[in-house]
């Protein structure tokens, strides 16, 4: 994917950049895998906001994504690449044997007219195909990774992201996360081969604030900006710090607090990410 330049006619639009397009074949055509969800902007089931600065954004449709890969045996050709605007990656619309149609994760290398497959194992190690962890050789680069058998991809769904295989022991194989974690994963998980497609995405320059509006992000304010009723870090004369260690508008720890609660499957990982 090539990173895309626009004509400056305004100063925002001088940096502004963003990924090709010339890889996406068609529009969204399968009314059967689209989905329309609520904008919640950010509220609860009560309606209060539980995540703040977020609103609707533009208008989008869901598209249903197979992240099981368990359609065993039947091979599937790509028939269409897509956009998805509820994910930074381009999906691929397949078209299986049967005649079901499916969309899925592109990964790298995967264009239009190829063939995937999902199954146990015995399967061309090739990106787009899905086999279960303990039948794909060590070293091999996967992406859409379950993290309980059947439940679904949950590791390396995003755009150029992507774990390694490092090893296996017994029921488990150890994976390298994106962040450097280590850790052990059952060997019954399903995962796909290769890199998920569009790794130009976090090269792009967003440009303008109504750009990221778009997106569904409202503006945030700095705490030192506000008034002593209500922020920690407001109040005082002129531009200063609030003498404390930065804090949520709560008194919460911002920089440094752990927040991951304590995980049955903690025991999992080997080592933590890189710097923690």
């Amino acid at each position: 994917m090539a990173i895309k330049t626009y004509k400056p006619y305004t100063p925002s639009r001088r940096y502004m950049s963003g990924v090709s397009s010339e890889d996406i074949t068609s529009k969204a055509s399968v009314p059967s895998l689209l989905k329309k969800l609520p904008a919640s902007a950010g509220r609860n089931n009560k309606g209060r906001i539980t995540s703040r600065h977020k609103e609707a954004g533009a208008k989008k449709i869901y598209r249903i994504i197979d992240f099981k890969r368990r359609k065993y045996g039947i091979p599937g050709k790509v028939e269409a690449i897509e956009y998805d605007p509820y994910r930074n990656c381009k999906i691929a619309l397949i078209v299986y044997a049967d005649g079901e149609k499916r969309y899925i994760l592109l990964p790298q290398g995967l264009s239009v007219g190829d063939k995937v497959e999902a199954a146990e194992a015995g399967l061309d190690i090739k990106p787009g195909n899905a086999m279960k962890l303990k039948n794909l050789p060590i070293g091999t680069i996967l992406h859409n990774i379950e993290l309980k058998p059947g439940k679904g991809g949950q590791i390396a769904r995003s755009a150029g992201g992507y774990v390694q295989l490092m090893g296996k022991e017994e029921k488990y194989v150890i994976l390298r996360l994106p962040s450097g974690e280590m850790r052990q994963v059952l060997a019954e998980c399903m995962a796909t081969v290769g890199a998920v497609g569009n790794e130009d995405y976090i090269n792009i320059t967003i440009g303008k604030a109504g750009r990221i509006r778009h997106m569904g992000i409202r503006p945030q304010t700095r705490g030192s900006a506000m008034n002593p009723v209500d922020h920690p870090h407001g109040g005082g004369e002129g531009k200063k710090n609030s003498g404390r260690h930065p804090v949520t508008p709560w008194g919460k720890p911002t920089k440094g607090a752990k927040t991951r609660r304590k995980k049955a499957s903690d025991k999992l990982i080997i080592s933590r990410r890189k710097g923690k």
